[in-house]
C-alpha cells in the first residue's frame, strides 16, 4: 500500500515521504497513530501546494535577507560608551547594543541572535562584525566604539 507519513517514522522514512507499507502495517499502526495517510490523488495534491508554499516562502525570505545584506555592507555604526579613569571601559559591547545602535541610526532591524561577535569587544576604535542573516546570506558592518565625553 502506498502512504504519505505525515510524521517522521523510525525505519521508515520523514515527513513528507511516500513510501509502500504492508495493508496491516499501515492498517494497524501507521493510521491509527496518524502517522501516515493514504496516498490519494487528493493527499498527493494537498501535498503539492504545501511544497510549493514552502519553498515560496523560503524564496522571499532568502530575497529579503539579500536586500537587508546590501543596505548593512553600506553602514557604519557608531557606538558611544563610557570608559573609566584609566581610559578602558568596564563590560562588554553586546549584540543587542550593536542591534539597537542600527535600528537607530539606520532603521535596519536585525536580530540580536543574528549578530555574530567571535570575541568580546572590550576596546574603543574600529571592529568588523558579522551579521549571519540567512542560511547563505550574510553581512559585515563596520562598528566604531569612541569615548563618551
Amino acid at each position: 500500500m502506498k502512504v504519505i507519513l505525515l510524521q517522521d517514522v523510525r525505519a521508515q522514512g520523514k515527513k513528507g515521504d511516500i513510501i509502500n507499507v504492508s495493508d496491516g502495517y499501515a492498517r494497524n499502526y501507521l493510521f491509527p497513530k496518524k502517522l501516515a495517510a493514504v496516498a490519494d490523488a487528493g493527499v498527493m495534491a494537498d501535498l503539492k501546494t504545501k511544497e510549493e508554499a514552502r519553498l515560496h516562502r523560503i524564496a522571499t525570505e532568502k530575497k529579503a535577507a539579500e536586500e537587508t545584506a546590501e543596505r548593512l555592507k553600506a553602514c557604519v555604526v557608531v557606538l558611544h560608551t563610557a570608559a573609566g579613569q584609566d581610559g578602558k571601559f568596564y563590560g562588554s559591547i553586546t549584540a543587542k547594543d550593536i542591534a539597537d545602535a542600527l535600528e537607530q541610526q539606520h532603521q535596519i532591524t536585525v536580530d540580536k541572535k543574528k549578530i555574530q561577535i567571535d570575541t568580546p569587544i572590550k576596546s574603543f576604535g574600529p571592529h568588523a562584525v558579522d551579521v549571519k542573516l540567512y542560511q547563505d546570506v550574510s553581512a559585515s558592518i563596520q562598528l566604531i566604539v569612541t569615548e563618551n565625553k
